[in-house]
C-alpha cells in the first residue's frame, strides 16, 4: 500500500465533520441535503467533504431521481483500517525516507575516535547499548571464541574489556560457558 494512500486516508479522516458523515451514512444512505440539514452545514461544504471522502473510496454515490445519494463502502473503510493500521504496514512505512540508523551514527560519532576506538562509554543505557552494538558486529555468528580471544577483539575497542565483555553477555548478546569458557555470537 503506497504512503499516499495512508496520507489520504488520515487526511480525510482527520475533519470532526467528516466523520459525522461517515457515521450518519453507516446509519443509511443520505442525500447532500439531508446531510446538510443533519449538520447545520452548507450544502457546498457537505459536498466538499463527501468529495474527499469519496477520493478515497469511501463513500459512493448513486443517482435518485435529482438527487445523489450516498453510502458508506464499510466494508473498504475495515478493510483499509486493518491493514493501513497494521503492525508491518506502519514499519514499512517508516523505513522509507526515514534514517533508520541516524541515531546510532550521531552517537558512535560522539563516542569513538575517527580510528573506531570507544572515547568513553556514555552514563546513558540507550547510548552505551549504541556502542555495544558496535562492538559486536566484531563477532561472527555462531563461532566460538576463549576469553583471551574475546579480550583481544574488544581491546581494539577500549581497554576496559572486563566492563565489555560483561555487558554483552549481560544483554544476552553475546552467550558463555560456564566457569570462563567460550562465547559465541547467537543472533544477527
Amino acid at each position: 500500500m503506497e504512503e499516499i494512500t495512508l496520507l489520504n486516508f488520515f487526511k480525510a479522516l482527520s475533519d470532526a465533520n467528516r466523520l459525522k458523515i461517515i457515521g450518519l451514512l453507516s446509519r443509511q444512505p443520505q442525500t447532500v441535503e439531508q446531510l446538510s440539514e443533519m449538520l447545520n452545514l452548507r450544502a457546498s461544504t457537505v459536498s466538499h467533504h463527501l468529495s474527499v471522502l469519496s477520493s478515497v473510496g469511501l463513500v459512493s454515490a448513486r443517482a435518485d431521481s435529482y438527487y445523489n445519494v450516498y453510502r458508506l463502502e464499510a466494508e473498504i473503510l475495515e478493510n483499509l483500517s486493518r491493514r493501513m493500521l497494521s503492525t508491518q504496514e506502519l514499519q514499512r512505512i517508516v523505513e522509507v525516507d526515514v534514517d533508520l540508523d541516524a541515531y546510532d551514527r550521531k552517537v558512535l560519532t560522539n563516542f569513538t575516535y575517527p580510528d573506531g576506538r570507544i572515547k568513553t562509554f556514555p552514563a546513558q543505557r540507550k547510548k552505551f547499548e549504541v556502542i555495544l552494538r558496535y562492538v559486536l558486529n566484531e563477532f561472527e555468528v555462531k563461532k566460538r571464541y576463549s576469553e583471551k580471544q574475546v579480550n583481544e577483539l574488544l581491546g581494539r575497542y577500549h581497554e576496559d574489556t572486563a566492563t565489555l565483555r560483561r555487558e554483552l553477555v549481560g544483554y544476552g548478546w553475546l552467550k558463555r560457558q560456564g566457569g570462563g569458557g567460550e562465547y559465541w555470537r547467537e543472533l544477527e
